[in-house]
Parts: C-alpha cells; structure tokens; sequence
C-alpha cells in the first residue's frame, strides 16, 4: 500500500507517469488494492525508477471510480515520460492484506530518498529489513536492533 505504482499488463509490469498523476488518481489506486484511504502520492520517482515500459500518462481519475481501468488517460504505452517521472503513492492500510499481487512495502523514512522493506519473509510484514539509499537497497545490521526499532518499523510499514 506504499511505493510506485505498477500495471501488469501483456506479460509485463510497466509504471505510471507522474504527469497530472494527484491524490484522485491515487485514492482510486488505494481502493482498488484495498488499502483505505490515499495519504499521499509522489512524483519525480521517489520509490526508485522502474525497468519495464511506461503504461499510462496523463492519468485524470475523478476519484470515485473503483478501478484505473475507469479512468481516462492518453491510452496504454503512450507516454511522453521517462521511468525518472515514475509515479508512486502512500495508503492508509487496514489490519487485513490487500488483495493481489504482493506488496514491495515500501515506505518513506525521514530522508525522501530512504525507503524500508522486508524481503524473503512467508508474509506481508515478516522478512529481513532493507534499506533503500542512493540509488540501492542494502541490509540493516542488527547490532544494538531491538523491539522498540522494530515496533517503529512495523508502524511504518502499516504492519501494526
């Protein structure tokens, strides 16, 4: 519920540009993965930039519709975009999952360019942490790590 925005479409995920991208277009986002409530979006690529081809640009929701696939936009692939404009977007997340693909969970720290994940773990909010800082993720050393860090994690990434 937190990170760029990704489409799967063709056998391949591509982005969405950050043209005219707004917190309309990210809270029919949040509501079609089941996330609550859109917090915030984010431009300029700032959960990194993406590696397949750029989807939709110029993206106008109303901010009522269920999916994006009931927006308008300039159509799939055409773009004048470049994965540095990579649109992405925050939710406010419930205590159940989102359906679908899973999440990278993401999230903003103090610094826009750090971001938080847990990987290799069997669910949403269990896994090593990593940590994202210019340009590549790297592991946090657990020397001095203890519950009250990881209770500040797990509340940052919406895992309670």
């Amino acid at each position: 519920c937190l990170g760029r925005l990704e489409l799967f479409h063709n056998g391949s995920w591509g982005t969405v540009c950050d043209d005219g991208f707004d917190l309309r277009d990210a809270a029919v986002v949040c509501r079609q993965l089941g996330c609550g409530d859109a917090i915030s979006f984010h431009g300029r690529a700032l959960f990194g930039e993406g590696t397949g081809p750029v989807l939709l640009d110029e993206l106008a929701c109303i901010g009522d519709e269920e999916s994006l696939a009931q927006c308008s936009h300039q159509g799939l692939g055409i773009h004048d975009c470049s994965h540095k404009e990579d649109a992405g977007l925050r939710s406010v997340t419930g205590k159940t999952a989102p359906q679908g693909p899973p999440c990278d969970h993401a999230s903003p720290s103090a610094s826009p360019d750090m971001s938080l994940r847990l990987v290799d773990g069997d669910g949403l909010c269990l896994g090593r942490l990593e940590l994202f800082h210019n340009g590549s993720w790297g592991t946090v050393c657990d020397d001095g790590f203890d519950l009250r860090d990881a209770a500040v994690v797990c509340r940052q990434l919406g895992c309670g």
